[in-house]
């Protein structure tokens, strides 16, 4: 086996077969196209040797800034997300910190989500599917604007942003990930 960006990139819109797409970004655009995935577990890695999984130093880059390269060359081994019964867990398989913000991770009345740092060797479990069920309010406005909300993870590789960061939006992150989770 090896790396491979395009063999299971998202055919339709309406393709209900995966249990979750993910989007690589560096800073304000996405690079690559969107991967879906089938089976319970994904590696997701900058270079490999023998892997499998979501290649991301395979994938194109128009960037040239220095700190996405620097950022980019410290993913290494990257992260692996595993689908639970109880829902999803990143494993951080990387030498760097991550950082990753779910609706399901914090209190469902806080107005801002945390953003939560994993350790290189701790996973943490990023995305809960009976806690995102019970944050779909019918009669939620913000909801009925973002159908996906709840369903989304963001993780960003090294850098962290939010509120303790200098980095207020992911977007200003060099290299980050958005994982959109099958809501039905």
């Amino acid at each position: 086996p090896s790396c491979s960006v395009d063999s299971q990139v998202l055919q339709e819109p309406g393709d209900r077969s995966h249990w979750c797409v993910v989007a690589y970004w560096e800073e304000k655009t996405r690079v690559g196209r969107l991967y879906s995935v089938q089976e319970p577990s994904l590696d997701i890695f900058y270079d490999l040797p023998q892997g499998n999984g979501f290649c991301l130093g395979q994938l194109n880059s128009d960037n040239k800034s220095q700190l996405v390269q620097k950022v980019r060359s410290k993913i290494g081994y990257g992260i692996q997300l595993t689908k639970e019964v109880d829902g999803v867990w990143v494993y951080n398989r990387s030498s760097y910190p991550i950082f990753i913000k779910s609706a399901t991770l914090d209190n469902p009345d806080s107005r801002t989500l945390l953003v939560h740092k994993v350790f290189p060797g701790f996973s943490i479990k990023a995305f809960d599917y009976e806690k995102a069920y019970s944050l779909q309010r019918p009669n939620d406005h913000e909801f009925m604007q973002q159908p996906w909300t709840g369903f989304t993870v963001q993780i960003s590789f090294v850098k962290g942003w939010g509120q303790c960061y200098t980095r207020q939006f992911i977007s200003s992150c060099p290299c980050w990930l958005e994982v959109i989770f099958n809501n039905r």
